[in-house]
Formats: C-alpha cells, structure tokens, sequence
C-alpha cells in the first residue's frame, strides 16, 4: 500500500487534504485549549476526559459560530450583486482565530434572548465540487 500511495498522485491528493483538514482541526482545537499550554496535568481519567471533552465541544462550537458567520457574509455579499461560486467558499476554513478575545470582559446579557432562526441554504451551486470531489477519488458518474 505504502509504494502504491508513493507513487500514485491522484491516491496521495485526497488523502493529503484529509489529513491537512485534521491537522488544522487539530491545530485550530490546542490553540482554543491555551490553558497549562494544553498540558493535562490531572492524574484521574475520569478528570482528564472531561478536559478533552470540554475542548472539543468548545472547538466545535467555535466553528459552529464561524460557519453561521461565514454563511451570513457570503449572504450578504450575493444580495450585494457579488457572484460567488462553490470553488470561492471551497477555500475558505471556519478555523478563524483573529476575532477570540481570550481575556476581556464578556457581557452575559444576551444570554437569554431567543436567536432568529437560522436559514442553512446558500444559493450557491456546489455541483461541479462534487463532481471534482468523485472523479478524484476514482468514481465516476453512472451511465
């Protein structure tokens, strides 16, 4: 498998991008985790699951958060006339950091108010992603 993967380009492509999404995801959830510099000093299993827990629900609801946010500007940039197509958005990561304020103040205030519902479609066409997606991957469309 290993000579196979060494020398079959169109193989090695999807699987780097697999792994390129992992490790920034992992990036992206130890730089969200900067407390003890991610260091689990506890002994207890029990103590160390929850830290490890509590960091991903923490990571995932960032990027939850940064997708929503995405999602609104792209939004607002087609009502705006601007024509985005589905390779633009393929190039963007919800792993944005620039807007964490790790230590300020945070108002809690909002806490309770009822969020608008949220409309997860895009006018955008990702067909011709998912065709490039299959065709790499060695599938082809049926006959």
């Amino acid at each position: 498998m290993q000579l196979r993967f060494l020398s079959d380009a169109p193989l090695r492509r999807p699987v780097t991008a697999a792994t390129n999404k992992v490790e920034s995801f992992n990036r992206f959830s130890q730089w969200l985790g900067f407390g003890n510099r991610g260091v689990i000093a506890d002994n207890d299993p029990v103590d160390q699951e929850k830290a490890i827990k509590f960091n991903a629900l923490l990571t995932n609801a960032v990027i939850f958060h940064n997708a929503l946010d995405i999602a609104e500007i792209v939004r607002q940039l087609l009502e705006e006339g601007w024509e985005i197509d589905a390779e633009d958005l393929a190039h963007i990561s919800p792993y944005l950091t620039e807007h964490i304020n790790w230590f300020d103040k945070y108002s809690t205030h909002e806490l309770g108010i009822q969020p608008e519902a949220y409309d997860p479609k895009l006018d955008v066409d990702f067909t011709p992603l998912r065709e490039q997606d299959l065709a790499a991957a060695g599938f082809t469309a049926a006959a």
